[in-house]
């Protein structure tokens, strides 16, 4: 009987780890081949994911709401067949690259043990601290002294993810394990970790006399949505930049022809797709604002792949994305930004629909805003916003003098990496995103 290793999949260009909400099976149970087996969770989309072979759970490596880098073995799926050793899973197609270790005659030791050992670091105690501990230590100033007294509840005592997670919040709440001299022992930790939590003698921040406050946890999407914005903040240095734009012209065609539109195509045409076919034809002029950053390497992309930021009814926001734009007609776009929008806030999303983007887009005029100043979507350099279409008096030249007139008036706004796209690049574009919905044909049919 062989062992298929059933390995975390990659679910996006920069997405590094998932985690696992539910096991639909339980060790000993038999799975069908492309029958769920688990359901993982990104800070971008929830997915089922399916056995890629018949057989038997025989081993689970990872809990429920453990957090697991992608290409690590999750499961062992025994199946019948001639070889004794664990086999990659086939449904993996790509993983991050691993030093080979030479395997032993029996099961080898499982990854949750060789990722730790390969990882972690000693601290002067000689306790070892994971890449992601260490990490979210240095955010929060925790120093080594105090990482020592935390205790874990991973393998041979190790502080885990998630054993940082609630010591934050027992610390934010005015309450701390006792501090100890030194590193305690395994089965100190142990007992430290059942023992009651004893409270601290000065008030915490979110402490309330009056009781006047509410205290709401953020949910596992809103804390990797924080994650991710202050990571893209902390990596590229943004500037945004502004147009006032008249789409008066547009409007009044899309007013005239709607109701046409959705008689002959059976979908509702918004400003979304025409504002994204703009973006386009932009990118296609300058094409470094559709480019990521490796390193001292600018890679710019041939396919212009455009993510379009919609809202969830939980409020958070999901980034499906529209792959090779540029080959798509306006009513190609509609019919493919109606589709994800709707399936978006159904939480029906693919995996493969929320990764590759290359230039993310947002409508900040839904919500009745003006103008904003979007978060670039690492690692991509530059995102859109697009302001609320407002009814304004301009001045408009024309062939007896200037005169005033009501005008349909919109904001655009533009952040970019700053390392990349310099200021000329940026005002550049975004101008000539602006150029072509202020010289939208409002004569083409549909």
């Amino acid at each position: 009987m062989a062992q298929i290793e059933i390995i975390m999949p990659k679910m996006g260009e920069s997405i590094m780890e998932a985690t696992i909400i539910k096991w639909c099976k339980q060790v000993g149970e038999q799975i069908e081949i492309d029958e769920t087996l688990l359901e993982i969770a990104t800070d971008k989309v929830d997915s089922e994911i399916p056995s890629p072979v018949s057989g038997t759970l025989a081993k689970i490596l990872f809990e429920e709401n453990d957090t697991v880098a992608i290409g690590t073995t999750i499961a062992l799926v025994a199946t019948e067949g001639e070889e004794l050793m664990p086999e990659p899973s086939p449904a993996v197609q790509a993983t991050p690259e691993t030093i080979e270790e030479p395997k032993a005659a029996t099961i080898p030791s499982t990854p949750k043990t060789v990722q730790v050992e390969k990882a972690a670091r000693p601290s002067v105690s000689g306790r070892f601290y994971s890449p992601l501990v260490r990490t979210i230590a240095q955010k929060e100033n925790i120093s080594i002294a105090e990482l020592d007294t935390i205790a874990g509840t991973g393998k041979k005592g190790r502080v885990t993810k998630k054993d940082m997670l609630q010591y934050l919040d027992s610390k934010k709440k005015g309450k701390v394990e006792s501090v100890q001299k030194s590193t305690p022992s395994l089965s100190s930790r142990k007992q430290a970790t059942t023992a009651s939590i004893t409270s601290a003698s000065s008030p915490s921040a979110t402490s309330s006399v009056s009781g006047a406050v509410e205290i709401i946890e953020m949910d596992r999407m809103r804390r990797l949505i924080a994650e991710h914005m202050v990571r893209s903040k902390q990596t590229s240095p943004h500037v945004t930049s502004f147009v006032e734009i008249d789409v008066t012209n547009l409007v009044n065609w899309r007013n005239a022809v709607k109701n046409d539109f959705k008689e002959k195509h059976k979908e509702n045409i918004t400003f979304t797709p025409i504002l994204i076919e703009a973006v386009v034809k932009a990118i296609q002029d300058f094409p470094l604002v559709n480019s990521s950053v490796e390193g001292t390497n600018i890679i710019v992309k041939k396919d212009i792949n455009i993510g379009m930021a919609a809202a969830l009814p939980s409020g958070n926001l999901i980034v499906p994305v529209i792959r090779n734009t540029d080959h798509l007609s306006l009513v190609g776009l509609t019919k493919k930004v109606n589709d994800l929008a709707k399936r978006a806030r159904e939480n029906a999303l693919k995996p493969e629909e929320i990764q590759g983007g290359t230039f993310t887009f947002t409508n900040v005029g839904t919500f009745g805003n003006t103008m904003g100043t979007p978060i670039i979507n690492q690692p991509q350099v530059a995102i859109l916003a697009a302001g609320a279409i407002k009814k304004k008096p301009a001045v408009l030249e024309t062939e007896h003098g200037d005169v005033i007139a009501i005008r349909h008036m919109m904001f655009l706004s533009l952040s970019y990496d700053h390392r990349v796209v310099d200021g000329q690049l940026g005002g550049s574009v975004l101008r000539r995103i602006g150029d072509y919905l202020e010289d939208f044909d409002d004569k083409q049919t549909i």
